[in-house]
């Protein structure tokens, strides 16, 4: 009953002002039937107080997502099953799943009654456009009498998480430098390109399995020739995320980090679907070694949690490279570099790697006035020349930049980053 009081709502507490104002009235005037509707004015709450009160329900809650894991922009379906336990059938039940604000407001759906042993399910959705881990929950069932005069809440400390990850681009397939990088004693990559009759050969060799055997070489070169089976060559990428706070600007879904973040994400899902033995190093520490066949989600998962750092510099992030990439093809997604950051940058051409910067000019995500603005271009002009002349290819991205359209350019020749490097010198010439 004590429950039952404290959950009394607004219109019941105004149910028994009104009957103690009723009350007091009946006592001046002396009106016998002012005192009947007093006491009936009471007696409404006191009544759902303890029908509420006693009710004690047994209910059992499911929530599942589906799916669990979404790209940022897309919606995710909640699926909520409730059930009652108990021998008695309950009440009106009001339920309302408690949500972070970015994931949209609460939402409340009612239950006109559960019977004994009976089950329902509710379904919502739920959509986020910043990437992150949002926990779902807990789900807090509120039951009121007919009248809704009292309310009890109830909450199930159950909680589901949702793993908003970047949103992924598909990228056109283009031939990358240093594609056949990595170790071994073939590149006989070109097996599953050209077919088995240019198939990779080689002598044979005592104990060799003789189905191996390559009877077109072995006609053409009068000696006995086998298949390369065992390709150990494998193709081998690391990709940068620079999570330098000051070297990216704006805020929110459009700022140029999440575009960094997103670039990231589909260039390592592009790499890896094409074969490469992958590698996600960030200047925050992160280090993804994307080899096992959950690689995919490993990387989505870690850059969901991508965050800008402070304390982050272009040195911390050259030593790790130098630490675990072994060569093949670095490409390095940048926010706003210095001249001096730019050379440290030139550390990481050793080991006969390749390296692709995606270099963004951040304050083009900025309103300035033309002063500053040509400061920041002319600054932006002399970072990529220093990486130019260090051996570094360089793709420029200003706000608005589709990575489709860019992505293509991974691929130029050095003759077409001449052409970038003597631009580049031009900008800088005027300052």
């Amino acid at each position: 009953m004590r429950d039952g009081l404290r959950g009394l709502t607004t219109r019941g507490r105004s149910f028994l002002a009104a009957a103690v104002a009723a009350g007091i009235s009946a006592a001046i005037l002396g009106e016998r039937d002012l005192l009947r509707v007093a006491v009936l004015l009471a007696a409404l709450p006191l009544l759902a107080a303890l029908y509420v009160g006693r009710s004690q329900y047994k209910l059992a809650c499911n929530r599942s997502l589906e799916p669990e894991r979404v790209p940022a922009s897309a919606s995710s379906r909640v699926v909520l099953r409730l059930q009652n336990l108990s021998r008695l059938p309950t009440g009106t039940l009001l339920l309302e799943d408690r949500l972070p604000y970015a994931l949209g407001s609460r939402p409340r759906v009612v239950l006109d009654r559960l019977g004994a042993q009976q089950a329902s399910s509710v379904t919502y959705t739920v959509r986020a456009d910043v990437r992150g881990r949002y926990k779902v929950g807990p789900l807090v069932v509120r039951m009121t009498d007919p009248f809704g005069l009292c309310e009890l809440t109830r909450a199930f400390p159950s909680t589901d998480q949702l793993t908003v990850v970047p949103k992924v681009t598909p990228l056109p397939t283009v031939r990358l430098p240093s594609e056949y990088a990595g170790s071994g004693d073939s590149r006989a990559r070109s097996v599953a390109v050209h077919g088995e009759d240019d198939a990779a050969t080689r002598e044979y060799r005592l104990g060799d399995d003789l189905r191996r055997v390559h009877w077109k070489s072995t006609a053409r070169t009068g000696e006995l020739m086998v298949r390369r089976e065992e390709q150990p060559w494998e193709s081998r990428a690391t990709v940068l995320l620079d999570t330098r706070a000051y070297g990216h600007h704006g805020d929110g879904p459009t700022a140029s980090f999440e575009w960094a973040v997103s670039a990231a994400a589909s260039i390592t899902v592009h790499l890896r679907r094409n074969g490469y033995r992958l590698r996600l190093l960030t200047g925050s520490g992160a280090n993804i070694d994307a080899t096992e066949a959950t690689g995919d989600g490993l990387l989505l998962d870690s850059l969901a949690d991508a965050r800008l750092d402070q304390r982050t510099e272009i040195a911390t992030l050259v030593r790790e490279v130098r630490q675990h990439a072994a060569g093949g093809l670095i490409i390095g997604l940048f926010g706003m570099l210095s001249t001096v950051e730019a050379e440290l940058l030139a550390a990481l051409r050793g080991n006969g790697a390749t390296c692709v910067a995606f270099l963004q000019n951040s304050s083009t995500w900025l309103t300035l006035p033309s002063h500053d603005r040509t400061e920041a271009d002319d600054a932006h002009a002399a970072a990529a020349l220093a990486l130019v002349r260090s051996g570094w290819r360089v793709i420029g991205v200003d706000h608005g930049s589709r990575l489709p359209v860019l992505w293509p350019q991974a691929g130029r020749g050095s003759q077409g980053f001449a052409v970038r490097a003597a631009s580049a010198e031009t900008v800088a010439s005027r300052r």
